[in-house]
């Protein structure tokens, strides 16, 4: 038997098929693994009122609340997205979601303010590893030539997430109080658990590099393409090893530290604008003399600049690649923050404005983590964009503090504005240091070609 022919090369299996019903229903799973995240954050944001009116407690006392949070998804991102790495994404990613849900229905039992921090901190854990390890597989399951707009449509699930957080406390608390907005929080993602229990399987290549559960290989393949022959005798090849050393250290080997700094800057540059913008900007605009109405107006355009930019850069990284969207996108970003603070905006524009940073800026992030994604092996994919992020998350954390120390010390609008374009003009430095040093990463080229590369 000439076993040479029985050869099966995964990502080029991936990369001649088209997409499958199966990985689309694979993708729409992962997407809805993420709307869970974004669900948390905006959900929270509306429950908040609702606790201080029922247990009289201070406004001021959930500043604490919101960060444990926070820190919970810092923590989750940097170690379990290290485990996912070892035992794989599949497992990791069930698990993350169960214990998000059980956090959930626990959260609605709470009665003192110690209890929501320590429980706000736990479901952060889960949250911080759901990110990476849906992106990963978003990935592994895509062809090239699709791949960054796969990825980043599944990560809409998140800005998705938080306009159902919205819409459903909104609907939900005055009827039942605010543990109903918990209750369903926790059991949309059981019901995602055990569908991802049934159905989502491991990544071929991540079994085939830790030569694991080779036998579902063959599974998920015939599943992909139901015509094509898998015997016992079949080989499956992989342009990747299992690495040496533990993989937060492989992430600084081989070339990869300067990339891996880069990455991490630009992710705590973004997430510190971002957290900043959505956290403070209708804040500031109802300061600025608008209605209630209208700074929320102002608010959601942000969020819907997001939607557009994630659903647009795609398809067109896709096609030029990242350097040459992403930054312009953050060079467009700094220029359009800047210009929020200047006074005597009209609405109009104003409006426009900020529906510009946020297609640079929430719309960017996804891209961002889709570059970690390509830069990485299989080996290290969850271990680099995990790190990235968690890095990342100490901005989400910082930015908001800066931002509420800046307004306490009653800085112009103008001048806050032009502060915080300095993270987007850095974040578009350090991908230009990134595309220069492109050319030094060559000797991982097998890598970078089976992830589409960097362009």
């Amino acid at each position: 038997m000439d076993t040479q022919r029985e050869a099966i090369d995964l990502p080029a299996f991936i990369d001649a098929n088209r997409v499958s019903r199966f990985q689309i229903g694979l993708l729409i799973l992962l997407g809805l693994t993420v709307v869970i995240d974004g669900f948390d954050v905006q959900s929270m944001g509306f429950v908040a009122p609702a606790i201080i009116q029922s247990w009289g407690v201070n406004k001021a006392a959930f500043g604490p609340v919101f960060g444990a949070g926070l820190l919970g998804m810092l923590f989750g991102s940097l170690a379990l997205s290290v485990v996912a790495d070892k035992v794989g994404r599949r497992p990791v990613l069930i698990g993350a979601t169960l214990a998000f849900s059980v956090c959930m229905l626990a959260t609605s039992q709470v009665s003192t303010m110690t209890e929501l921090l320590i429980i706000r901190f736990v479901t952060g854990l889960g949250l911080g590893a759901i990110m990476p390890n849906a992106m990963a597989l978003a990935g592994e399951f895509s062809p090239k030539r699709k791949r960054v707009t796969l990825m980043m449509w599944v990560s809409c699930g998140f800005t998705l997430g938080a306009v159902l957080g919205g819409l459903i406390a909104a609907n939900l608390i005055p009827l039942w109080g605010w543990q109903s907005v918990f209750i369903v929080g926790g059991i949309v993602p059981l019901v995602l658990a055990i569908l991802m229990f049934l159905y989502l399987p491991e990544s071929m290549v991540f079994s085939v590099v830790r030569g694991v559960r080779l036998e579902r290989v063959a599974a998920t393949l015939l599943r992909i393409d139901p015509a094509m022959t898998v015997t016992r005798d079949t080989r499956y090849v992989v342009p990747e090893s299992r690495p040496n050393q533990a993989p937060v250290v492989e992430l600084f080997h081989a070339g990869r530290a300067k990339t891996t700094l880069l990455l991490w800057a630009v992710n705590f540059m973004n997430l510190l604008n971002l957290y900043f913008l959505s956290n403070w900007l209708p804040t500031i605009a109802r300061s600025a003399g608008l209605s209630t109405s209208t700074a929320i107006l102002v608010g959601t355009a942000l969020q819907l600049g997001g939607v557009a930019g994630t659903v647009v850069m795609g398809p067109i990284i896709d096609r030029v690649g990242f350097f040459k969207v992403l930054i312009p996108a953050f060079l467009l970003a700094a220029v359009s923050i800047a210009t929020i603070g200047r006074p005597g905006l009209p609405l109009g524009v104003l409006i426009a404005v900020v529906g510009v940073t946020g297609l640079s800026i929430i719309g960017a992030q996804p891209a961002v983590n889709a570059l970690a994604a390509t830069y990485y092996p299989t080996s290290l994919r969850s271990t680099g964009i995990g790190w990235s992020l968690g890095i990342g998350r100490i901005g989400s954390i910082v930015g908001p503090v800066i931002g509420g120390e800046l307004i306490r010390m009653n800085w112009p609008n103008a001048d806050l504005f032009m502060a915080v374009a300095v993270p987007a003009a850095f974040s578009a430095l350090m991908l230009m240091l990134m595309a220069r040093g492109r050319q030094t990463t060559n000797t991982h080229a097998g890598a970078h070609r089976s992830l589409g590369g960097l362009k």
